[in-house]
């Protein structure tokens, strides 16, 4: 199940609990991105996962791939809370493809994860 904590501007907070399915993608996450990016052109995820999430259900799997490909360049940055180490790996693999800043925080940095969901792109050094 996907639940929307908080949404303003291009910022979309999310909680992910038990397990994702194909519905929670089709029906929730794909239509709300896809207005966000409709309306502001480049977007902001805060993904977190709850202790209650067990993964996801092979076709979301698949949605979240299609999608994260289809938008490779919709997303301004990403940040992934909390879930097993896998899901940490596979972020730091999506973060390749993807144009935008993406980080991991661990479950208990909700609360900077929403802070940096927030604030200014980061110059690049050079």
């Amino acid at each position: 199940m996907i639940e929307v904590l908080e949404q303003d501007n291009n910022i979309i907070c999310i909680q992910a609990k038990d397990k994702l399915t194909h519905e929670d993608y089709e029906q929730v996450l794909i239509p709300r991105l896809e207005q966000l990016i409709k309306e502001h052109g480049k977007v902001r995820v805060l993904f977190a996962m709850g202790d209650d999430c067990h993964g996801w259900e092979p076709a979301a799997m698949w949605d979240d791939a299609k999608f994260g490909m289809k938008h490779r360049t919709d997303f301004e940055k990403c940040a992934v809370v909390g879930g097993p180490k896998w899901v940490e790996w596979a972020t730091k693999l999506g973060a390749v493809i993807i144009s935008g800043e993406v980080r991991t925080f661990s479950a208990d940095q909700l609360v900077e994860a929403q802070i940096w969901i927030k604030s200014p792109i980061e110059a690049p050094v050079n």
